[in-house]
């Protein structure tokens, strides 16, 4: 039988006599009907081992029903549902309290968009990073060794990267993909964060999670990966998101 990048981490834990990492995947919604059974079977193919937690913001187009209905047929999916659309960071944020609270105890929790941009054959590589590598977060980084996009256009390109670079120039971090969304944090990790301080609720909320941890002295790893452009479905981002993202990097750095 081959073995997963998930399946490795786990029994890599278990030769050397330590409790097999337990990972919950964070999926948040809003109108991905189209994507959601095929993202969270491509999990499962991926990682089987991995719960799913679907976190859907009332989508008009029935993803919410969608996720119920997945979770009722698997055992391993679970669906939070939120009153309204309140922005990827509030929905995170909901997620994040509720694998906290969460009696199972999960070892790590790793978050990541429902469109596949990112690749779930990378959720091995972010757990081992964190349960082998003894990073406190791994991120799914694009732009480090080995890490590419495809499908963009040059002028996406070039916003995105000046877009970090100007975030890592203001908030004083090392940190080369500051906006990416594909991330694995410890649980104590993640606990050990002032959630409730969290200002960000669109774009900028990957910022803010980042420099936060950063300030909280914890172990941050980039692991490369290939971000393709989203095939279907339309693209949340916004001019609003944008200037939310460059406005936070000041506040944080006002704060500090």
């Amino acid at each position: 039988m081959t073995r997963t990048d998930g399946d490795a981490a786990s029994s890599g834990a278990a030769e050397q006599g330590r409790t097999p990492p337990r990972a919950v995947v964070l999926i948040p919604t809003y109108n991905e009907r189209e994507n959601l059974a095929g993202i969270v079977a491509a999990v499962h193919a991926a990682a089987p081992t991995m719960d799913v937690l679907v976190i859907d913001d009332a989508s008009p187009d029935g993803t919410g029903a969608l996720a119920d209905g997945l979770a009722a047929a698997d055992g391993r999916i679970s669906v939070l549902h939120r009153a309204g659309k309140e922005g990827l960071g509030r929905a995170y944020l909901a997620g994040f309290r509720e694998v906290l609270a969460d009696r199972r105890a999960y070892s790590h929790v790793i978050q990541m968009d429902a469109d596949f941009s990112h690749d779930p054959a990378r959720l091995g590589a972010l757990l081992a990073a964190c349960a082998d590598g003894g990073a406190d977060v791994a991120v799914g980084s694009r732009y480090v060794e080995g890490g590419a996009t495809v499908g963009w256009s040059a002028r996406r390109r070039l916003l995105s990267r000046a877009g970090g670079l100007y975030a890592r120039l203001i908030l004083g971090v090392k940190i080369r993909d500051l906006t990416a969304g594909y991330v694995c944090y410890r649980r104590a990790a993640l606990a050990a964060l002032p959630l409730e301080k969290i200002a960000a609720s669109g774009y900028g909320f990957q910022i803010e999670m980042k420099y936060r941890c950063v300030r909280a002295g914890l172990t941050v790893r980039e692991v490369p990966i290939t971000f393709p452009d989203r095939q279907r479905g339309a693209s949340k981002m916004s001019a609003a998101i944008m200037i939310e993202a460059l406005a936070l990097v000041w506040r944080l750095r006002r704060a500090r």
